[in-house]
C-alpha cells in the first residue's frame, strides 16, 4: 500500500527524468533511491556502484541466470 508523501519539486522533476530513462515509475525511482541511499549509509565501506547494481541485480529475473560452478584447481 503506497503512503502519499510531500517532496521537494526539484527531487520529483529529476526523478521523473531518471524513472523514465530507466524505464521505473516515478515512485519506483524515489524508492529505489531512498533504498540506495539507506545501504549506502549501512554500508559506508562499499562503493555506490556496487551497491546500486547489487540491488538491480536482486530484483531481476533468475530464471536467465547460470549456476555458478567452481572447478578447482588440479595438482
Amino acid at each position: 500500500m503506497g503512503v502519499p508523501i510531500r517532496i521537494n519539486e526539484f527531487i520529483y522533476k529529476e526523478a521523473k527524468k531518471t524513472a523514465r530513462a530507466e524505464f521505473r515509475t516515478v515512485p519506483a525511482q524515489i524508492e529505489f533511491w531512498a533504498m540506495l541511499g539507506k545501504c549506502a549509509l549501512e554500508n559506508p565501506d562499499l562503493p555506490i556502484e556496487f551497491i546500486k547494481e547489487l540491488l538491480i541485480a536482486k530484483h531481476q529475473d533468475r530464471s536467465l541466470a547460470e549456476p555458478f560452478s567452481f572447478e578447482g584447481k588440479k595438482n
